[in-house]
């Protein structure tokens, strides 16, 4: 009788404690993935994603759910901070480029880290680094060789300085140092440079890889099978750990240069490129077998989504294959138009989430920021996470609609496009916007749209409703003057 009363304290402080304990998080990163390549998106898709399909039907599907940007590192920033990319920045970081963090600035891993999170970041970083700290002295500071840089010294103002415990990847897939980087530093010295000859042919488009060093025997199609075996043998490690983790998958595909593995040629009737697709899906479907392996399922808050919209050689694909990358939506990676930015977004947490929930809700990327820090009771600042909505009300169903009714879309100084309801503005420029080029507007520039009627952005009724356009214009000068948009900062 004893026995049985001990062993029956044990397993309902163990249930308690499980209970207590924070989920852990996983964020899975596509880059260049467009809206219409996931088939839970897209009925007429001819790429199979069976594992994010899945993933879809556990949780919560967003239809509107947005990037910051059209392009890579501005939305990683807004992602990782809560902040809107385009109060600091808009372009991508270079080869060899800085930091795009603000000293002191708060991101996500920081904010988690506190709360005892272990973090981690796999894969694709292209948010800068202090490269001149390794650059020998007397080398010409624009100079890329490999004899330009001490390979044997930590690299600051990487992963390691904003807020993860640990960091593997080659930073971007097409940018020099060609090499593996653990925690901040390489894994093997670059002896060489770039030589796209001696890889494997391309299978579709170009290599897009821009010169500078490289470690000999570099191979680009190991990139992508590598990072998943090492997001899979990460998650695998926490098995019995206490302390609650967060991984930051930020995959280098389908982006180019657009080599999925022999495994995969033929999975997809949408070329190479739908086959780099199904391999993406396929890794995150082993990561995710993973973290089941390890009991921890229903513990874990999962979020798919990418970085922006699909890259120039879908009008190919288009013609080739008729698949479109943006269905049902106009526009690819780097324009304003819905296809720019509206990408996949998934996000599951079973038991909290109702499985197999479709929301029309507007959400942004920034809005994990104040999200996680409602679900870990972690405390933001008032210069942190300044274009950030919580929507854990909505996640648990305690809310029938999200808290998020506006957003600014951007990926260019010269043009912005201002979203309220149903209705959105494309081609503005904020009053006092840093980098916009001072032309006067050229009649018909302004667009303007109403999703609900018109989701592919078809039909310009900036003419017959000009109060309309007149009162986005006013909505992006204040959002954008005022330098925050979270609710939680009016004052």
């Amino acid at each position: 009788m004893k026995r049985i009363f001990l062993h029956l304290s044990f397993l309902l402080c163990t249930t308690l404690a499980w209970a207590d304990r924070l989920p852990n998080i996983i964020i899975l990163y596509a880059d260049d993935m467009g809206y219409g390549d996931l088939g839970a998106n897209n009925p007429k898709s001819k790429i199979p994603t069976p594992n994010l399909d899945k993933l879809a039907a556990s949780g919560m599907r967003f239809t509107d759910g947005h990037s910051s940007s059209g392009i890579c590192t501005p939305s990683r920033y807004a992602l990782l901070t809560g902040r809107a990319h385009w109060r600091d920045f808009h372009g991508i970081v270079d080869s060899f480029g800085k930091p795009s963090f603000k000293p002191g600035q708060l991101t996500m891993p920081e904010m988690l880290r506190k709360k005892g999170y272990d973090t981690a970041a796999i894969g694709k970083w292209h948010l800068g680094w202090n490269w001149d700290a390794i650059r020998k002295n007397g080398t010409p500071p624009k100079s890329i060789r490999a004899e330009d840089f001490d390979w044997s010294q930590a690299i600051p103002g990487g992963p390691l300085d904003h807020g993860f415990n640990s960091y593997f990847g080659d930073d971007v897939i097409n940018f020099p140092p060609y090499t593996w980087i653990e925690n901040n530093k390489v894994v093997k010295v670059p002896d060489t440079m770039l030589d796209e000859k001696s890889w494997k042919k391309i299978k579709e488009g170009r290599w897009e890889c821009r010169p500078g060093p490289m470690v000999t025997g570099w191979d680009p199609y190991e990139n992508l099978p590598t990072l998943t075996q090492k997001s899979v043998d990460y998650v695998l490690s926490r098995k019995d750990k206490e302390s609650p983790f967060f991984l930051y998958a930020p995959f280098p595909s389908p982006h180019a240069p657009i080599i999925p593995t022999d495994e995969f040629d033929g999975k997809s009737q949408a070329g190479a490129f739908g086959d780099y697709v199904a391999q993406t899906d396929a890794a995150c479907g082993r990561i995710l077998e993973a973290l089941e392996k390890i009991g921890q399922t229903k513990n874990t808050i999962v979020v798919f989504s990418a970085d922006n919209g699909p890259e120039n050689y879908a009008m190919e694909r288009k013609e080739k294959f008729d698949h479109w990358s943006s269905e049902p939506l106009r526009g690819l990676k780097r324009h304003i138009h819905e296809g720019g930015h509206r990408v996949p977004t998934l996000i599951s947490w079973p038991g909290v989430i109702k499985a197999g929930a479709v929301s029309d809700a507007l959400f942004a990327q920034t809005d994990l920021m104040a999200t996680l820090a409602a679900i870990t009771a972690s405390d933001l600042p008032d210069n942190a996470a300044e274009d950030s909505y919580n929507f854990l009300p909505y996640l648990k169903g305690e809310s029938e609609k999200g808290p998020r009714t506006a957003m600014v879309h951007n990926t260019n100084p010269n043009a912005y496009a201002m979203r309220d309801g149903e209705w959105v503005l494309v081609n503005a420029i904020p009053a006092g916007a840093k980098g916009a080029k001072a032309t006067k507007e050229k009649p018909g520039k302004l667009e303007l749209y109403n999703l609900k009627e018109d989701i592919s952005q078809a039909n310009n009724l900036a003419a017959q409703y000009p109060e309309r356009v007149k009162a986005l214009q006013v909505l992006l000068d204040q959002i954008h003057t005022q330098g925050y948009s979270a609710p939680r900062l009016q004052r």
